[in-house]
């Protein structure tokens, strides 16, 4: 297939970040450090929940104790990933028990600021 130049746009031209502040890769969540520092603050953990009818994975600090029994969260290890301050979450066992696509990807996110929780659409 032929696309002529006129209808390429150039790279300094693109409309997309360089990737997103929430992926999915080798089965972990990858959380920028803006956005984790925002959301978890120095928290070493971090409450998760996945609700399999709204493909939604909600994020909350260990510390929001309503969180907690609402939900009935688990806990898991807040990783750093590097030096900037990025985080890893291993999801493994969400991915295998819910059936999820595990594909390396860009995940659409919303940060509820005033709740403090993050919720993923996995």
């Amino acid at each position: 297939m032929f696309i002529p130049p006129e209808h390429i746009k150039p790279k300094a031209e693109s409309t997309s970040e360089a990737a997103s502040k929430i992926r999915l890769k080798a089965s972990h969540l990858l959380i920028d450090h803006e956005l984790a520092a925002q959301a978890f603050k120095s928290e070493p953990n971090v409450c998760l929940v996945y609700y399999k009818d709204r493909q939604a994975l909600l994020l909350a600090p260990p510390s929001d104790d309503l969180f907690k029994k609402l939900h009935k969260a688990s806990q898991h290890m807040l990783k750093d990933r590097n030096l900037k301050g990025d985080k890893t979450i291993a999801l493994h066992e969400i991915i295998i028990d819910h059936q999820l696509d595990d594909s390396d990807r860009d995940l659409e996110y919303e940060f509820q600021v005033n709740l403090g929780i993050l919720n993923v659409k996995l």
